[in-house]
């Protein structure tokens, strides 16, 4: 399936402009391995057929052992309602690898204020982060441009591919 990719950064936490607050949205620092991580991607995933939906366990088991890799949940109420990961590149880099919601809140208002949340805990990855960066597809939730747009992301290369 073709695919159009864009590449987004963020060069400055004063690039962030955040969503409005939702008051029962928040983040949990989980380690990678924790067993809520991998399941919680593939439910995010899986309605837009990313790689990670189908990986075997050995695949998994690499992709979660990365040196610099960080985890969150995102809990509305007590509920796991998304994740975001990141993976530090050196040099102040950091990559957010996944960030989503799970079906069932998709389309409730949450997902600007989740993402500014990743976003803060993309900045506090590292003493010296000075770039946050992420990937997504024209195959991914079609709000998912624009909220990275509303957030302050600027895309800075786009490009086809096959999913």
């Amino acid at each position: 399936m073709e695919e159009i990719v864009s590449h987004l950064e963020m060069t400055s936490p004063a690039d962030l402009r955040p969503a409005p607050p939702v008051p029962e949205v928040s983040v949990e620092p989980v380690p990678a391995d924790s067993p809520l991580v991998r399941p919680t991607t593939v439910r995010i995933g899986k309605p837009y057929n990313w790689p990670s939906s189908r990986w075997s366990d050995d695949d998994w088991a690499s992709y979660l052992a990365r040196e610099g890799r960080q985890c969150v949940l995102i809990r509305y109420l007590s509920e796991v309602a998304g994740l975001a990961d990141y993976q530090s590149h050196g040099d102040g880099e950091v990559e957010i690898t996944t960030f989503g919601l799970v079906p069932e809140y998709v389309g409730k208002g949450i997902g600007g204020y989740a993402l500014t949340l990743a976003i803060e805990q993309a900045w506090q990855c590292g003493p010296d982060v000075r770039r946050v960066w992420l990937h997504t597809s024209d195959l991914d939730h079609p709000h998912a441009l624009p909220n990275y747009h509303r957030r302050g992301f600027r895309t800075f290369r786009t490009a086809r591919g096959q999913r």
